[in-house]
């Protein structure tokens, strides 16, 4: 039970960051990609209906990780407290830059709102992949599976590190990247004319400055965590997923270059799948690695809660995920096609 659980809580994760990435990369491109008021509206437009139901699998994945895993849960959120007060503030801090927008006619203001909402969702990047190589590098648990982080040390991964160093930093920067080209690749099937094109030609610079992370992030987290790879050559098969990275990788290059718009942004969320499926193996069965040594992890037997609880809850777990997965789907094809900042909803 604990394995599927854990699969689970990835799935939530993997569904929330290829959801709502793209309108964090819209977001991003917000600041540079747009030159005047109808593109600010249709780059908007294409995100408007539904970005804040992505949001809605963030908040269901910790509450997945609250149900099965609550030593995790209590541990993760009183160690990344102020990293999470920060991202929580981002958070508020887009959602109200978006909406008052809408209801602002002053231009002075709007560029205020426009910069807010495109720095909000640039630092979410960056934040997001931090907190994911913080969990990949380990934190310092003590005894009974609490830990402090300061923001910074010495910038070095080590015993007692910060939650920014050089490793976290890079994996800042490819979430940074990857879900910016994530977001272009959206406007590219979502709008149409002159933003199109130059959605599709910031993909190509994007697209080789993440190969370039993606090969230094793999080999920065086997040098921090060597154990990361202990999974894969157990069970070779699972060699997969790394080649699933490349093959995606080598897919978003050639839809792109094609123009099949659709294609290459299915291979995008098809990257960050498997990019994190990578990761969450690399770890298993370890949850928060610890920095202080191996008998102060936080592992899933014990971090896990009773059988009967889970059973009962896997129950509720997909009679919701059955009614979020149809609400996704009703949006997604109620709003399918190229964005129109006329149309109703849009």
């Amino acid at each position: 039970m604990g394995f599927v659980w854990f699969w689970l809580v990835a799935i939530m994760i993997v569904a929330y960051v290829v959801l709502d990435g793209f309108d964090l990369g819209v977001g991003v491109l917000h600041l540079f990609l747009v030159r005047n008021e109808e593109e600010r509206k249709t780059t908007l437009a294409s995100i408007g209906p539904v970005w804040d139901g992505n949001e809605v699998w963030l908040l269901a994945g910790g509450g997945t990780l609250y149900f099965a895993f609550p030593l995790l849960y209590a541990s993760a959120f009183s160690g990344f407290y102020l990293p999470l007060m920060i991202v929580l503030w981002l958070l508020v801090l887009r959602g109200i830059s978006l909406e008052l927008r809408n209801h602002i006619d002053v231009g002075v203001w709007r560029t205020l709102l426009d910069g807010v909402f495109g720095l909000a969702s640039a630092l979410l990047t960056i934040f997001y992949g931090a907190a994911l190589a913080n969990v990949l590098r380990g934190v310092p648990l003590n005894g009974e599976g609490y830990f402090f982080l300061p923001l910074w040390t010495n910038w070095k991964p080590g015993p007692a590190p910060g939650i920014l160093d050089w490793y976290t930093v890079i994996g800042g920067l490819v979430a940074l990247v990857a879900l910016t080209m994530h977001g272009a690749l959206w406007l590219s099937v979502k709008t149409s004319g002159e933003l199109e094109q130059r959605a599709q030609k910031v993909v190509t610079p994007l697209w080789g400055l993440l190969v370039a992370l993606t090969a230094v992030s793999l080999l920065a987290t086997i040098a921090v965590r060597p154990a990361s790879l202990d999974n894969y050559f157990h069970y070779p098969v699972t060699f997969v997923v790394p080649a699933g990275v490349v093959g995606s990788l080598i897919a978003i290059w050639f839809w792109n270059r094609t123009h099949k718009a659709i294609k290459a942004f299915v291979a995008s969320c098809a990257y960050l799948f498997f990019m994190l499926a990578g990761a969450c193996w690399g770890v298993y069965p370890v949850l928060l690695p610890a920095t202080t040594g191996p008998d102060n992890d936080i592992t899933l037997s014990r971090a896990i809660s009773g059988p009967h609880t889970l059973a009962v809850g896997l129950v509720w777990w997909l009679f919701g995920m059955v009614l979020a997965t149809g609400y996704v789907v009703f949006v997604y094809s109620r709003f399918k096609g190229k964005a129109d900042v006329h149309a109703e909803g849009h």
